[in-house]
């Protein structure tokens, strides 16, 4: 049995070698990666940030859906007055219509959400944070004392949730911030836009 040569066991010794620096080099960079960005956030931050986001679009999209909801009911209920030839009547109707159907929203569940306006020079990001500043704030409508159960199943969907971005680089995490950002930057929009139909009924009716 020959014995290994001189040159096979620097060639193996520098493989090793460089197999060795091949990962020390990765976990430096991943490293890097997870201790900021260029916007300055580290992992940690854009976690919390990316659970901020979550937590506004979820209590955004019952607000948008209750308000898209009621002026379909009012349109709905609107063409059915329609077989009152009496516009008089009808118009009585509508605004019978508008004080149950939507007025009550205006005055009960919209104070508790109130959305800005974006300033000219705001960008998406830093409108779309300050808008989940003032929602955080708020008190969410009909929301009572919460069981032991619905906290334990709360807190294991956090866990759950926090267990897949850990196991993301930031910049991945990032990424789904943006695309997050994006999405609610135009509910708000649509939500805002929403608000103010419900104002001007409210004002001219």
């Amino acid at each position: 049995m020959s014995t290994p040569s001189r040159t096979s066991v620097a060639e193996q010794s520098s493989t090793n070698l460089v197999g060795k620096f091949t990962q020390s080099v990765r976990r430096i960079v991943q490293d890097v990666k997870d201790e900021g960005t260029a916007s300055g956030q580290t992992k940690e931050e854009v976690i919390e940030t990316n659970e901020r986001l979550r937590a506004v679009r979820v209590r955004l999209d019952e607000s948008y859906d209750t308000a898209k909801k009621a002026l379909v009911t009012l349109m709905g209920k609107y063409n059915d007055s329609k077989s009152v030839h009496n516009i008089f009547q009808r118009y009585n109707l509508l605004k019978a219509m508008i004080k149950v159907e939507v007025i009550r929203l205006e005055t009960q569940y919209w104070t508790l959400v109130d959305i800005p306006k974006q300033e000219k020079q705001e960008t998406v990001p830093a409108f779309v944070l300050r808008a989940c500043a003032i929602m955080e704030k708020t008190q969410k409508s009909g929301e009572g004392v919460k069981t032991s159960a619905k906290l334990a199943e709360e807190a294991q969907d956090k866990r759950e949730r926090i267990e897949r971005l850990e196991n993301m680089t930031t910049s991945q995490i990032e990424a789904e911030n943006t695309q997050m950002t994006n999405d609610l930057y135009r509910l708000l929009k649509k939500y805002s836009g929403l608000r103010n139909l419900i104002r001007q009924l409210k004002v001219s009716f």
